[in-house]
């Protein structure tokens, strides 16, 4: 390797920084130095790798396709250089273990599982965060996510934990005397809805049906949805795999169901090395997915796809 051919850290620092936060101000905030400052580093960055990294066009700033790729092996590199400084200074170890999930995840999936983690990890201090805000992945802060989705997410690790779809539901209850055969049937029912997501009203669209009236939509946390779907309070949509058991006995019943390949919950990390704590629990997650899969395994398959109308004689 030959030193004299790597650009200037600084520069490289400065173009990292302002590819993660989009703004030459906050980058130049999150380095302490000048906006100005941040500006001169990534032109000169520019004029030595030969290429244009950035897109200025007003007062946005976008990443050209070279500036995208350089800047995900950049954010890969700092993330693993600041994770090895934070050992070997011996600061990071002290700190709790950050995890970020949605509030259903957290009440359906973690928080049955938790004391085992605690048992075989008693010296791990956890800090979870429930919320249906996507979180940041920074050095110093969230160590771990479990994020619902397709789990392409750039300059992420993702890796898949729990395989499912996603399912319109609702009480036995509450849509027992009604005939749903078709998307636009379910608009005349109330709806609840996870604060900060928007499934349900993209799914309708994509079966030309336009979002339901506003009169019958709630707005609730996670684990309120939940209840109140078991109430009869409303249909909703969630991931299959959380309620299962209330599908299995009857007391939900599937209204349609999306079957898209390679959805579901990921781990989510940032590339590098994950510190002890961290390597910890995600291998305890592992563990536990792979004795669910194995318990489901020796069941009976449950149907998929969209069910007949309910009989209300039944």
């Amino acid at each position: 390797m030959n030193w004299r051919d790597i650009p200037s850290l600084s520069a490289m620092r400065a173009f990292s920084a302002l590819a993660r936060t989009g703004s030459y101000t906050r980058a130049g905030e999150a380095l302490n130095v000048s906006h100005a400052a941040v500006s001169q580093h990534v032109r000169a960055l520019e004029a030595d790798l030969g290429v244009a990294l950035v897109q200025r066009g007003g007062r946005s700033i976008s990443l050209t396709p070279e500036g995208a790729r350089f800047a995900q092996t950049l954010n890969g590199s700092f993330n693993a250089i600041f994770t090895a400084v934070e050992e070997l200074r011996g600061i990071d170890s002290g700190r709790p273990l950050q995890v970020t999930l949605t509030p259903s995840f957290g009440l359906r999936w973690l928080m049955p599982r938790i004391g085992d983690f605690r048992h075989h990890h008693p010296k791990i201090e956890l800090m979870i965060n429930p919320t249906a805000e996507v979180m940041p992945l920074e050095p110093g802060g969230v160590d771990v996510a479990i994020r619902y989705g397709s789990g392409s997410w750039p300059g992420l690790e993702t890796e898949m934990l729990l395989p499912t779809g996603f399912a319109i539901v609702g009480a036995r209850s509450l849509v027992h005397d009604r005939r749903v055969s078709e998307p636009r049937d379910i608009l005349e029912l109330p709806w609840l809805q996870e604060y900060g997501t928007d499934e349900m009203s993209i799914w309708l669209r994509t079966q030309g049906v336009l979002s339901p009236k506003s009169e019958n939509l709630t707005h609730l946390p996670g684990f309120m949805v939940l209840e109140g779907l078991m109430n009869g309070d409303g249909i909703s949509v969630v991931a299959r795999a959380l309620v299962e058991p209330e599908i299995e006995s009857g007391n939900l019943v599937v209204l349609f169901e999306d079957k898209s390949e390679g959805s579901g919950y990921h781990v989510v990390t940032r590339p590098g090395v994950l510190r002890p704590s961290a390597k910890s629990f995600v291998s305890w997650l592992r563990g536990q997915a792979r004795h669910d899969a194995q318990r489901h395994a020796k069941r009976k398959p449950a149907a998929f796809g969209r069910i007949p109308p309910v009989d209300p004689d039944q």
